[in-house]
């Protein structure tokens, strides 16, 4: 089921609702300039067999509002449009998987609306915190001295997006994939063009927004009350993750009061095909609805 969300003045949200209606509702976020069916059809479907799945597009994304050029907003803004979907579905309290930016919403609402959440599952991001990451052998290591993002990502995250046609558009969004997914799975190009496809289609047109990169991300820093919180809180680990590489998620359980880690062999900054059963695994363990 569709439906529009009026999160805010002049901001309407595309939501989707798939699984049975008095389910335990999950909510879906996807990262920085990515549409809500950017989660791929097979994990959402595998969780719609025990959660009321709710998936949407961030502003700027798919077929809500695109209101950045005329109406700039800040990143914390998204993490609003969070609660507003929930409000506007009348869900008092949800689980909520983020990925990318998406987890770092999805930390925001840890952090400022805890009441909101049954738990949290936070996949490919790194910690709101300034707390230092504590090494096995029990040294410390600076937030600001944890691996950064790969050359190869920053490289092409700088190139101008040219229209070339659409040939060429999509040459440019799978070698966006192949980066992300990293080296430890084959890559599998036919699902991402499948991706790719899908997401143009429900956007009904292949321009993509850089809003989200260029929207102000300051005061997002929840250090303290993340370390107070008593959300159950799943962090999913990446071993080839080329954006927040290991140790980011063991950084982000650290940060987070009570969090586990669960590793995804072989998976990055991307869900291909090898990785959603064990991903969607990991998640209705985490929310009770499959047992060990």
């Amino acid at each position: 089921m569709q439906q529009f969300i009026d999160a805010a003045p002049g901001i309407r949200l595309w939501t989707e609702q798939r699984g049975a209606a008095d389910a335990a509702p999950l909510l879906l976020v996807m990262g920085a300039r990515a549409s809500g069916v950017a989660w791929p059809e097979p994990l959402v479907d595998a969780l719609a067999a025990h959660h009321r799945v709710i998936r949407y597009d961030h502003r700027d994304t798919g077929r809500s509002s695109w209101p950045f050029e005329e109406r700039p907003y800040r990143i914390p803004d998204l993490a609003d449009d969070v609660i507003a979907v929930l409000d506007g579905l009348g869900i008092d309290r949800a689980h909520i998987v983020g990925m990318s930016l998406g987890g770092m919403l999805a930390q925001l609402v840890l952090a400022d609306h805890p009441d909101r959440l049954l738990s949290a599952t936070l996949i490919g991001t790194s910690a709101l915190s300034s707390t230092p990451y504590t090494r096995p052998d029990g040294t410390t290591v600076p937030v600001e001295e944890l691996p950064g993002i790969s050359p190869e990502v920053l490289e092409l995250w700088a190139r101008p997006v040219e229209d070339h046609g659409p040939t060429a558009d999509m040459q440019r969004r799978i070698e966006h994939w192949r980066v992300l997914a990293g080296d430890q799975l084959p890559f599998d190009i036919d699902s991402f063009r499948a991706l790719e496809r899908r997401v143009i289609e429900h956007t009904g047109h292949d321009r993509t927004s850089t809003a989200h990169g260029r929207a102000e991300h300051d005061g997002m820093l929840r250090t303290d009350r993340l370390a107070e919180n008593e959300v159950p809180t799943l962090v999913i680990c990446a071993p080839a993750e080329p954006v927040f590489p290991p140790p980011h998620p063991q950084h982000l359980a650290q940060c987070v009061r009570g969090a586990r880690v669960v590793e995804i062999p072989g998976m990055a900054h991307a869900l291909p095909p090898a990785v959603l059963e064990p991903l969607a695994t990991a998640i209705l363990r985490h929310t009770g609805t499959v047992k060990d």
